[in-house]
């Protein structure tokens, strides 16, 4: 199979694997090449996958949606990371996403903030017309 892991502004990874294991909303599940085509929700966590080597890696992701359409294994994720083992991903992971969380954060609170402001002047706006 053809595992492809799909950033919103990069191909994060490309790879030839024997099989590929992430969990959903309604749990863990594994693919192999003659499993049937469908499409899932992953919740945020790990996404591993053997490669034709033997090889098993490890992946952190974000939610995201996996597509299985035959030898095609595609996931589209916000963010991925990957890790030697899963230790190391483990404290990649917390600090990196961490990171984001705050930047989001940070992002939202400014919106609401002009959202706000928006409000209030299109009000006073609003009142001076009809006033």
């Amino acid at each position: 199979m053809k595992l492809k892991v799909m950033l919103p502004t990069e191909l994060f990874l490309e790879e030839e694997v024997r099989k590929v294991s992430a969990e959903a909303e309604n749990g863990a599940f594994c693919l192999l090449p003659r499993h049937i085509d469908f499409v899932t929700s992953l919740v945020p966590g790990l996404l591993s996958f053997e490669t034709t080597d033997g090889r098993e890696t490890f992946l952190a992701i974000d939610e995201g949606t996996l597509v299985k359409c035959g030898p095609e294994v595609l996931v589209s994720t916000r963010h991925a990371v990957r890790g030697p083992n899963l230790g190391s991903l483990r404290q990649t992971v917390e600090k990196e996403f961490k990171a984001l969380d705050e930047g989001e954060k940070q992002t939202r609170s400014v919106m609401a903030s002009l959202e706000a402001s928006f409000v209030r002047r299109f009000i006073k706006l609003e009142d001076k017309t009809h006033g």
